[in-house]
């Protein structure tokens, strides 16, 4: 994986990288260079916006008045479109930069009295409160440490209310492939995610698919070592008729997807 023509970091310090990565580019456009693939041309991160709507579409109907927990809310991108169904939101993250501008973004479309936004970090999430739902999109990929992986999905759940629903939308390959991953990033096998998700008293109702298209998944590894007109033109390709096979089959091909879209509730007998 690239940041606009140079390597991840070596050593990576969640709150220092992922604050940098909103200095930087949180303002630009939509904010998605700052939340979605760093160092990837607008029209790739508009492709990924578009995929992770179209998989998140039919949890997000929600009702007005419901309690939402936006986890790594980065620019507000998922609070704002909640909220303006009528959801009472709050967005948490990392990064005091990315909390500002959600803040500047809720109010500039006219949501803030139904947003609120704090700096959290998941793996010691304490709100005092309960959510009716709890959404996180692309979050836990990048929380590499695994006792702080363990500690954030258990911290949620913690926050659920005895009937809410936790809907989490993460790369989670029915593969072991490793070869996106990078000091920030790592795709997890999906057992991996299924039997952490048993382990915090958490069941499954509801798996769907993302994007089963593999060519760019296969192509970004590579992106770094070609010249920038080659790869630029490989990744506008591979994006153009990746955009097609997962708009039409990305709910339904689950096992063929890269990202997956699970959707859990307290276990029977949790005690919830």
């Amino acid at each position: 994986m690239t940041v606009r023509g140079t390597p991840a970091p070596q050593s990576y310090q969640p709150g220092a990288y992922w604050e940098d990565r909103a200095r930087r580019f949180s303002r630009e456009g939509e904010g998605l260079a700052a939340v979605c693939a760093y160092g990837m041309p607008a029209f790739y991160n508009r492709a990924i916006d578009l995929e992770q709507r179209l998989a998140l579409g039919p949890w997000l109907n929600v009702r007005a008045g419901i309690r939402v927990l936006d986890a790594g809310c980065g620019v507000g991108r998922w609070s704002r479109r909640l909220a303006a169904r009528g959801a009472t939101v709050t967005g948490v993250d990392l990064s005091p930069t990315m909390v500002a501008e959600a803040k500047l973004r809720a109010a500039a479309a006219g949501v803030a009295q139904r947003c609120n936004f704090r700096v959290q970090d998941l793996s010691t999430l304490d709100m005092g409160e309960r959510f009716d739902m709890i959404l996180g999109v692309t979050v836990l990929q990048h929380i590499l440490d695994s006792g702080a992986l363990r500690a954030a999905v258990a911290a949620m759940t913690a926050h659920l209310a005895p009937w809410g629903r936790m809907i989490l939308l993460e790369s989670a390959p029915t593969a072991c492939i490793d070869r996106c991953d990078s000091s920030v990033f790592t795709a997890r096998h999906r057992d991996l995610y299924l039997r952490l998700f048993r382990e915090c008293r958490l069941e499954v109702r509801a798996i769907s698919g993302v994007d089963p298209a593999p060519f760019r998944t296969r192509l970004l590894p590579h992106v770094r070592k070609l010249p920038g007109l080659v790869s630029l033109g490989l990744l506008g390709f591979v994006t153009a008729i990746s955009l097609p096979v997962d708009v039409l089959f990305g709910r339904r091909a689950v096992a063929r997807s890269w990202h997956a879209v699970f959707v859990l509730e307290h276990a029977p007998g949790s005690g919830q």
